[in-house]
């Protein structure tokens, strides 16, 4: 292709390459052909500055070409603009506006539709403001009548509004007002249009506003609202969707625009609820989900509830074309297909706080339908209404319940899954009859259907900790002894669905029964460990979750001879038999991480084969990074992050004894290596580790104690650091660093107070985020570790955080971190007294939260540490800060002490 010489103000193809474009593009679309050759010469031709603009030339005006070519030119041509937009000369810039304009009204449908695809692109990397002449040519086509040039425009606007319909909210030069202002009332007018896609096109651009709110659409609410009305009952089912998306969105976002209307909207969703169109009838469902967490008045809905339960049990019965139909009659004989086995996510491994970020899903289905919504709606029905839901709809249950044929199984188990939606809004109601409710399911394990029989699981599962709640009677008792044992039967049944709705419900089970199944762990290994052998590659991975998860609850009761002699040998011998390019080993080296953890020193016997092992696995895929030929593997940081997780189980569990095997290894400089790598899962798992191992064996850290603080310091001081995806990765390196400090105390000196500094604004910050509170607290506690090692750099600083710092160390439970904490706070005012006064009530409170403790040493300071303040106050100040104290908290200050 020939090359244009210079930036020519007018651009002119060559013939020669536009025709070396479409035969390329030509012969990309035959049979058979090389694709990959093509793609390589169509890569090399992009390396021509004018490439773009010969794509623009053969997508808008090569109308001797099949419409497949000039197709395939526009989506090059978008996906190209997507990464080469903003290098783009601008004379070749305003050749492709200048020739995409006139073609927004092409005739051909799909040309029309990557117009708009294409104008979206160069709107989103251009933004609006360096494109004034898109906005009057899109007025002009949709003012124009003509059909293609109306639907080609509003295509346009729809996919901007998509991605960034703020972009239409904003001053554009050389326009008299916003783009939004000239075309929303255009947009309504579509919504009478009769053409349904130019309905569709309009109602479904407005939908896209709602969450930006823009005051043209506020203006404008009344004429939307009636817009949607309108369009209630349209013969397109597309539109119907849109419009109760838009309710739906409204309802979310900017519930008071509906609350006049909601009489009028509730009824509308009912019967969009029943619409012969599955799509809508979704939609719509989403309503009553959005409805109760908008908390608007329950009576708005109350007298609705009974026509609305029906309405959702009724969708939770099984459609004839859902998927689990067929997939659920497969027995365990039939090999698992590949694509059934979905890629393992390790749990991420979050340190000093909860442990483990996991994330309930209670649905064992995946993909969402209507049945599921409609659960969905129950479950959060029975959270506004709670024990009013249960006189409408146990009567329904029941009666599908004694219906025991088999042509009413879809309607049986609809009522099963009902119980479960409503088991935790409703409990208060239920719980009376809670043995009744146990004793209707537990037959239900045994229904020949086996979808009845997994939903059962699940609902089980849903009052399983009420359940174990009553164990202390012997009426309790025995009704925990059969819903385990009913859930350890339904884990050996021969059909895949049901065991793995079985193993999830007992997982469920596990963690709400806790230490009260140590009586029980013989039988329940047993159980389990049949599976173990009976079980394919799918299921055997929940296995491997509900062995973890016991192992997690009875903790150091599975130590214990008869116990490991049913666990183990199973688990080792799959352990030696998966290689090490399988990625079977995911699932198992997570479970190996919770027995670890579990055992303590019980896992002595098993552990340096284990160890050695993931060491050679974290250093074969480090190698694997860099030179998979060299390495023998594939690349796969999971292999890396599973690996480190089972190590810090190991180190948990063993404790120092695990010091000989880090001894015998090159563990340390591998850490270094992963403590810096640029995937954070990886990185936050070695800064898990690298806290693990200073407890347990610091010295084996040395000499590049100094690497590993940076490192983990470095992690504070991105300046993503506090990016919700990244809370993790800081948060364990802030209780790596906190770790490592108490151990080599003065050695850490040079970190202090870049550290502090990061600290501070962590702490001084008010989230509710789950991560947030626990990296706040583990950086409380990290900043009183560096302040007892290192008292003297971080004690002139007091005043900048002393305040927010004993907030946190309030809430923050008595363990020896919090000692740690609270000596360092001791330390710094023994250097800097004055540093505290301006915090001393919320100091007092810090300190009153102590319920007991146990080391006298702190016990010791902390009345020095009062008793010095009311020396240094003065009686007259001293009683003003007592009395800013509630009167408990002033009894137990003065009789723990003596103040």
């Amino acid at each position: 292709m020939a090359v244009t010489v210079g930036l020519a103000r007018l651009w002119q193809p060559q013939e020669e390459g536009a025709r070396e474009i479409c035969t390329l593009l030509h012969e990309y679309q035959q049979p058979g052909v090389d694709q990959n050759r093509i793609f390589m010469q169509l890569t090399r031709c992009s390396t021509f500055p004018d490439f773009n603009n010969y794509l623009t030339f053969v997508f808008c005006r090569a109308e001797g070409q099949p419409i497949e070519v000039r197709q395939s030119a526009g989506l090059l041509l978008k996906n190209n603009l997507k990464t080469a937009w903003s290098g783009t000369a601008q004379q070749f810039q305003e050749y492709m506006k200048n020739e995409l304009l006139p073609s927004i009204g092409v005739a051909n449908r799909e040309l029309r539709s990557t117009v708009g695809t294409v104008i979206s692109v160069i709107v989103q990397q251009g933004g609006v403001k360096t494109w004034p002449e898109l906005f009057p040519a899109l007025a002009q086509c949709m003012d124009s009548n003509d059909y293609n040039h109306m639907d080609g425009a509003m295509d346009v606007l729809f996919k901007i509004c998509e991605d960034m319909p703020e972009q239409l909210d904003v001053d554009v030069p050389g326009l008299p007002e916003t783009p939004i202002n000239a075309f929303l009332p255009r947009l309504l007018k579509f919504c009478t249009s009769q053409h349904a896609n130019l309905r569709k096109l309009a109602v479904g651009t407005v939908n896209q506003f709602i969450l930006h709110m823009p005051r043209a659409l506020v203006v404008n609410m009344d004429k939307y609202l009636q817009s949607l009305f309108t369009l209630a009952t349209d013969p397109s089912a597309e539109v119907r969707k849109l419009v109760c998306y838009g309710l739906v969105q409204l309802l979310e976002h900017h519930p008071e625009y509906l609350q006049p209307h909601m009489p009028n909207v509730i009824e509308y969703m009912l019967q969009a609820n029943q619409d012969s169109n599955g799509e809508v009838a979704l939609e719509a469902c989403e309503f009553w989900s959005a409805f109760c967490e908008a908390r608007l008045p329950p009576e708005l809905l109350r007298d609705s509830l009974p026509r609305l339960v029906g309405v959702l049990l009724s969708n939770m019965v099984y459609a004839d074309d859902d998927e689990a139909l067929l997939s659920a009659e497969q027995d365990d004989n039939v090999p698992d297909r590949e694509q059934d086995v979905k890629p393992f996510i390790p749990a991420s491994k979050l340190s000093g706080g909860d442990g483990q970020d996991d994330e309930d899903d209670d649905e064992i289905i995946n993909s969402w339908n209507l049945r599921k919504c409609s659960a969905a709606g129950l479950d959060t029905l029975s959270t506004v209404f709670h024990e009013e839901v249960l006189p409408i709809l146990m009567p329904r249950v029941q009666q599908r319940l004694t219906n025991n044929t088999d042509a009413a199984w879809k309607d049986r188990e609809a009522a099963v899954l009902a119980l479960g939606a409503v088991a935790e809004g409703c409990i208060d109601g239920l719980r009376p009859h809670l043995n009744q409710i146990v004793n209707c399911l537990l037959p239900l394990l045994e229904d020949p259907r086996p979808l009845v029989r997994s939903i059962t699981c699940w609902t089980l599962s849903r009052y399983s900790k009420y359940v174990v709640q009553s164990i202390d009677s012997a009426e309790g008792e025995a009704q925990m002894e059969r819903v385990m044992m009913g859930l350890l039967r339904s884990i050996l049944d021969g059909n895949k669905w049901v065991q793995e709705a079985a193993c999830s419900a007992f997982a469920t089970l596990e963690e709400d029964a806790s230490d009260h199944l140590a009586p029980r762990l013989e039988q329940i290994l047993r159980h389990l460990m049949f599976a173990f052998d009976k079980y394919q590659r799918k299921n055997l991975r929940i296995l491997y979750d509900a062995i973890g998860t016991l192992a997690d609850a009875v903790q150091g009761e599975l130590n214990e001879p008869q116990y490991l002699e049913i666990l183990m040998p199973p688990l080792i011998a799959k352990w030696q038999q998966l290689p090490d390019s399988d990625k079977d080993l995911f699932p198992l080296l997570e479970c190996l991480t919770s027995i670890a953890q579990a055992l303590g020193q019980g896992f002595a016997q098993y552990a340096e084969p284990v160890f050695q092992r993931c060491v050679n696995l974290i250093r074969v895929h480090l190698l694997a990074k860099t030179d998979e030929a060299r390495a023998g593997i594939k690349y796969d940081k999971e292999f890396i992050v599973c690996s480190l997780d089972l190590l810090s189980g190991i180190a948990e569990g063993l404790g120092p004894g695990i010091e000989s095997l880090v001894a015998r290894s090159d563990l340390r400089d591998l850490l270094v290596q992963c403590c810096a790598d640029d995937a954070p899962d990886v990185r936050q798992s070695s800064l898990a580790f690298l806290g693990d191992l200073a407890k347990s064996c610091v010295v084996h850290l040395q000499p590049r104690i100094p690497e590993f603080l940076q490192l983990a310091a470095n992690q504070l001081q991105a300046r993503d650091a506090l990016a919700p995806e990244n809370y993790s990765v800081a948060n364990n390196a802030c209780w790596a660093i906190g770790e490592v400090a108490v151990k080599v105390r003065a050695e850490a000196a040079p970190i202090v107070l870049p550290v502090v500094r990061c600290i501070v604004p962590i702490l001084n910050s008010h989230s509710p985020e789950k991560l947030k509170q626990s990296l706040v607290e583990n950086s409380a506690i990290t900043l009183g570790r560096l302040a007892w090692v290192c008292p003297e750099q971080v004690a002139p600083h007091m005043e900048h955080f002393m305040q927010s710092w004993c907030r946190a160390l309030k809430s923050i439970r008595d363990e020896v971190e919090k000692e740690h904490a609270f000596l360092g706070l001791c330390a710094m005012i023994r250097l800097n007294p004055a540093g505290a006064v301006s915090a001393f009530v919320p100091m007092c409170l810090a300190i009153g939260s102590w319920h007991e403790i146990r080391s006298e040493e702190l016990r010791t300071e902390l009345g020095q540490v009062l008793h010095g303040y009311k020396q240094m106050l003065g009686p007259t100040v001293w009683e003003q800060y007592m009395q800013a104290l509630d009167q408990p908290l002033r009894e137990k200050l003065a009789r723990r002490y003596g103040i």
